[in-house]
């Protein structure tokens, strides 16, 4: 059991009553606790039902047949009314979906484990043609659902109306080296971040398109690649930094001089940062592992292992009123840690791999639906182009 090198230690909790408590009752004593205890972990470990409801792929996709690279998803992101999905990826096109419209039915007691299968063009209300592929997209905060921000591989950052469906605003501050990563603040609605490959984080006023900008941070060593960037969304002025470098760096946008923390614990590139809460962020790193941190002393407080990650962007998102935490894996597998235990509780497995657990593609992007309580929804894109859903209930 995977407890069992815990328990090798509480020996030293318990003591001899006297000299006629035997080595036998001691075994059996332990034995007992032991055996309360793994039960306690292991009913924690099972208060979720997953099941896979639904998969939305191209259509001419099936299990033997290898999709193009040109299917792969980059981004997942949820509107702020949880109701409209954007995709965006190697495809130079952002999806739009109505989340109802993932599913063709409602789950009753007869078809809760039946799984709706729809290609993308059913199933996407429109799409956007971008000029390059994305890697970023994100929901203007004070839009109302109506602008959607993107970062791309030509190193532009750019805002698309999606009532007229064209694009609003377009600023290029990194050189045409790649923007991995772009997020609005909620405590200041007008400024915008984007991370690059040039190093630098750069902060711009939404309403100026053109012109200098609010700012421009180097927070890596020897201008290490800025891969992730992440406004406090609970409206507090700090926004976090991943990079290149295995760091993560904290900043108050009022005065960007020095970080306010720095996270350091990673062996390789940060990939992801989110916030949990205003205090707990999680990273996700080519190292194979996530991260908890208290920013507030910059200590680690839990390390998550069991997917696979050693070279490409998996996709990072944490489910807030849960404290769960969702990403993919290079085994094309969909990983879902709880925030209190370092192994995963629930792994689906996509199409089948090859033998070296690497062959068949993998799961590049997860978003969580942040509603709700006893239930949530994940959603999952992968290298082939595939989108999946799967939902989760408490278990009474």
């Amino acid at each position: 059991m995977y407890l069992a090198w815990e328990m090798k230690n509480l020996s030293t909790k318990f003591h001899r009553h006297s000299h006629h408590h035997t080595q036998e009752s001691e075994n059996h004593e332990k034995e007992a606790i032991e055996e309360e205890q793994e039960q306690q972990e292991e009913k924690a470990r099972c208060e979720w039902d997953f099941s896979l409801t639904t998969i939305v792929s191209s259509g001419n996709n099936n299990i033997s047949s290898t999709p193009a690279i040109s299917d792969a998803l980059g981004v997942i992101e949820f509107d702020q009314t949880n109701s409209i999905i954007a995709t965006g990826g190697i495809a130079r096109k952002i999806r739009i979906y109505n989340f109802k419209s993932l599913f063709a039915h409602e789950n009753t007691s007869q078809n809760a484990h039946e799984i709706t299968c729809l290609d993308h063009a059913r199933a996407c209300d429109y799409y956007i043609c971008t000029p390059a592929k994305l890697s970023s997209i994100r929901w203007k905060p004070s839009s109302d659902g109506r602008v959607l921000g993107s970062g791309d591989y030509d190193g532009v950052v750019m805002e698309y109306c999606l009532e007229r469906r064209i694009p609003i605003f377009e600023r290029d501050e990194h050189g045409g080296r790649r923007v991995w990563s772009v997020d609005y603040s909620h405590w200041d609605p007008v400024l915008g971040a984007s991370g690059s490959d040039d190093g630098t984080m750069q902060m711009w006023d939404t309403r100026c398109e053109s012109g200098e900008g609010v700012a421009t941070v180097q927070p890596g060593v020897g201008r290490s690649a800025v891969c992730c960037v992440e406004f406090n969304p609970f409206g507090g002025p700090i926004v976090a930094v991943g990079c290149a470098d295995r760091r993560v760096y904290g900043y108050d946008i009022r005065m960007t001089g020095d970080p306010v923390f720095v996270l350091d614990g990673h062996r390789k590139t940060v990939t992801y940062i989110k916030f949990l809460d205003n205090v707990t962020l999680v990273s996700a790193s080519i190292d194979g592992c996530l991260k908890l941190w208290d920013s507030d002393n910059s200590n680690v407080i839990r390390s998550y292992k069991g997917h696979v990650n050693s070279r490409s962007f998996i996709g990072l998102s944490v489910w807030r009123n849960g404290g769960l935490l969702g990403c993919g894996s290079e085994n094309n597998k969909v990983f879902v840690y709880d925030r209190r235990w370092g192994e995963p509780i629930w792994v689906h497995e996509s199409n089948p791999v090859g033998r070296d657990g690497c062959g068949g593609g993998f799961v590049s992007s997860v978003c969580w639906r942040q509603v709700e309580e006893d239930q949530c929804t994940l959603v999952a894109g992968g290298s082939d182009g595939d989108l999946q859903v799967f939902q989760g209930r408490r278990k009474s």
